[in-house]
């Protein structure tokens, strides 16, 4: 998000945070408020329009959503259009990403955000390995609600709703591939609780002594919590890969071996 546009997103999330009301329908609804505007570039432009009161944008903000969303979504709303954004786009990417906080916090209240971020990481991992979803999940020529009807039938009563909503919003493909979005939801959900995701693959399940071990020596690397999502790979052979953002530090058996088999052709 360009500097323009941060105060105006910490407005937004700081009205997510006051909101009084469940926080899975705050994230529904904001979800379904991003869709509306992302439909209608011309309101959007209004509404993102420097020159134009607040008042008069918050006015018309109730107008139009006035009767169909609670008393919180209206006022996250309002924050959003009384601030300054750098672009139309970042109007609706803020409101997304105060729906992604609203689902953060819904799991919150439910205690499952361990769940939810374990969860988004195996979503993706199963849109990945499967092609043909793949392919549906990220085309934009797919209505998003037929998206999301075919994520429900696959997902629901196996993951929480937070992990269900995030993956539906996901499916709408509005920034980027499904995998692309769904990853940059659980990053985000990773910062609202202040720490990192590190994606671990190992030949065999590790112990929970292990999982300890491994998640305090990256916290002592990082100066942060980090959450481990880890992946059983026969194919590392032994030894241990770990990925935190665009850093990966691979100490796998399986590695080792090819870079010696290299060494000797040389």
């Amino acid at each position: 998000m360009r500097g323009i546009s941060a105060k105006s997103l910490v407005d937004v999330l700081a009205a997510v945070d006051a909101a009084k009301g469940k926080a899975g329908d705050l994230g529904a609804e904001l979800f379904g408020v991003v869709s509306t505007l992302d439909g209608a570039p011309a309101l959007r432009r209004v509404l993102t329009d420097p020159s134009t009161e607040a008042s008069a944008k918050v006015g018309l903000a109730k107008q139009v959503f006035g009767g169909q969303v609670s008393a919180d979504t209206l006022a996250v709303l309002n924050a959003a259009v009384s601030g300054r954004w750098a672009s139309m786009r970042d109007l609706t990417d803020g409101l997304e990403t105060a729906g992604v906080a609203a689902e953060v916090a819904a799991a919150d209240a439910a205690g499952e955000l361990d769940a939810l971020e374990t969860e988004l990481f195996e979503v993706e991992r199963i849109v990945r390995s499967d092609a043909d979803l793949r392919q549906i999940v990220s085309d934009r020529g797919i209505p998003a609600d037929a998206k999301g009807s075919l994520l429900a039938t696959l997902l629901e009563g196996k993951v929480t709703a937070s992990t269900l909503a995030l993956a539906t919003q996901a499916a709408a493909a509005r920034t980027g591939s499904f995998e692309k979005v769904l990853s940059g939801f659980g990053d985000t959900v990773a910062a609202r609780r202040s720490r990192l995701l590190a994606e671990v693959r190992v030949a065999y399940e590790l112990a929970d002594a292990e999982k300890t071990r491994l998640a305090k020596a990256l916290a002592k690397k990082y100066g942060r919590d980090v959450h481990l999502n880890i992946v059983v790979d026969p194919s590392v052979v032994g030894g241990i890969a770990v990925s935190v953002g665009d850093e990966v530090v691979d100490g796998t058996m399986s590695t080792r071996l090819e870079v010696a088999r290299r060494r000797l052709a040389g």
